[in-house]
């Protein structure tokens, strides 16, 4: 009986087992946003740390941190193999509005093999996965064929303040060969996908100011700069008619795509009719060149996210507003700097500022856009181990978004990347009625154990 069969008959006969097991990591209410969850997020802890200690998995650690505390274990038996550092992260979102709920969100639920709950897909579901995933192969083999170790964390759905400076300050104790994280979606229903790039991310907010209060448009109109359209010139010269960026430099350090990724992406075959009816959209937008995944996966943005100032009560009110605001965000791709970028944009901002106004500009947080090079051998491997599961080719994305705690992983400990998640775009997390297709939970437990002897084979 080959490996694959083996965990295929393990997961079988214990699947109910698991699910009950996982039901109760999703009871405790471990939201890391909200000061009365606090204790829920030391039980999660505890529970995941008892849940490694149970797998024999060694030196299990809950160590403080600044704010909620990080989940550590390592198994390091298997000698002149490589070693794999999970990553993941126990804490949840609220759940508001609880009235559009359809089950008690910290009561898991069963229904059309889905299983619905509070983090059931983001990220505990995902998780919890991988501790099955090593428990099948301690008990089918009585060892594992790579070296692991853990770092779950609490603090990701408020942006990992603390993580990066426990990283940090722990690189010797977390030295692997490659991090692996499951918290990101397959590319369709029964299409896998790995996502080996993240767009980066930072922005400011534009406040301009010009006289010391509202003026009578009769009486000051067309002698004293009006705040909003002073605003309005600066927002109209960051693009072009075609949405391509017009602050200089900006595209200077810009990692261009190779053609092997932009034939994977022709390959998917992506539906942008499908997409204009799903967002109700007659016409797509963007950059002239790239097709809509080359654009939202591969290039840089810069967007208008909010404007303020002046009246917008009902019926109209003939002032000139003396304040108007914008907020800016940027996601950025490969190799970009966010802090470079900001420079950027503030020269752009001076230069296009109207005489009669001041203008300020207050920083966002940042992040850094992350790759792992598209052939690297353990993004390859991650595609065969979904395909011997799921029986199709495997997808190779980058994802819009950003997770600046990847980036950081990336540049403080110096190690390739897999984003090898199993979820689905539709699953509702971070909204009411999270949940997750029992399918992939099962096909994940098989591509998870494989993955393990794919790596396991690779030099590093």
């Amino acid at each position: 009986m080959s490996y694959l069969q083996q965990l295929d008959t393990y997961f079988t006969e214990n699947r109910d087992k698991h699910l009950q097991e996982l039901n109760t990591f999703l009871r405790i209410p471990s939201i890391s946003s909200l000061s009365e969850h606090k204790e829920d997020m030391q039980t999660a802890a505890k529970w995941l740390a008892n849940a490694l200690t149970n797998l024999t998995i060694e030196n299990v650690s809950i160590d403080q941190t600044a704010g909620h505390p990080v989940v550590y274990g390592e198994w390091l038996h298997a000698p002149g193999k490589p070693t794999i550092l999970f990553y993941g992260h126990y804490d949840v979102q609220p759940v508001d509005p609880l009235n559009l709920w359809d089950s008690a969100p910290f009561e898991p639920e069963i229904r059309d093999n889905k299983l619905f709950a509070r983090g059931s897909s983001d990220d505990k579901g995902q998780v919890f996965m991988h501790l099955k995933a090593l428990e099948a192969l301690f008990e089918t083999t009585g060892s594992l064929p790579v070296n692991v170790k853990f770092i779950i964390e609490g603090e990701e759905e408020i942006g990992s303040p603390n993580l990066p400076a426990y990283v940090e300050e722990n690189k010797e104790k977390l030295a692997a060969d490659l991090i692996l994280i499951s918290d990101t979606s397959l590319y369709a229903k029964g299409k896998p996908a790995v996502c080996y790039g993240l767009r980066g991310l930072t922005g400011v907010q534009i406040d301009v100011r010009g006289a010391k209060s509202d003026l009578h448009s009769g009486l000051y109109g067309g002698g004293v700069q009006n705040a909003i359209h002073a605003l309005a010139e600066i927002l109209a010269s960051f693009r072009d008619e075609h949405g391509t960026i017009q602050v200089e430099g900006f595209y200077d350090n810009v990692r261009p795509l190779s053609e092997e990724e932009r034939q994977a992406y022709r390959e998917l075959n992506f539906d942008e009719n499908e997409l204009k009816e799903e967002v109700g959209v007659t016409e797509l937008f963007g950059e002239e060149g790239y097709s809509y995944l080359e654009q939202t996966w591969a290039r840089p943005t810069l967007e208008v996210n909010g404007v303020f100032g002046g009246f917008s009560g009902e019926g109209i009110k003939t002032v000139l507003p003396a304040e108007a605001g914008a907020k800016i965000t940027c996601r950025l791709v490969p190799d970009q700097d966010p802090v470079e970028i900001v420079a950027l944009l503030k020269a752009h901002i001076e230069k296009y500022k109207s005489t009669g106004v001041e203008v300020s500009i207050s920083e966002f947080d940042k992040g850094k856009p992350f790759i792992t090079p598209f052939d690297h051998p353990v993004i390859q491997a991650a595609g065969r181990s979904y395909e011997k599961v799921y029986n199709v080719p495997t997808a190779y994305t980058r994802g819009g978004g950003s997770i600046p705690i990847v980036a950081a992983f990336g540049e403080i400990l110096n190690l390739p990347v897999v984003l090898m998640g199993f979820g689905l775009t539709s699953e509702n997390f971070h909204a009411p009625n999270e949940h997750f297709h029992l399918e992939n939970f099962d096909n994940g437990l098989r591509v998870l154990g494989d993955y393990m002897y794919e790596i396991a084979a690779l030099t590093f």
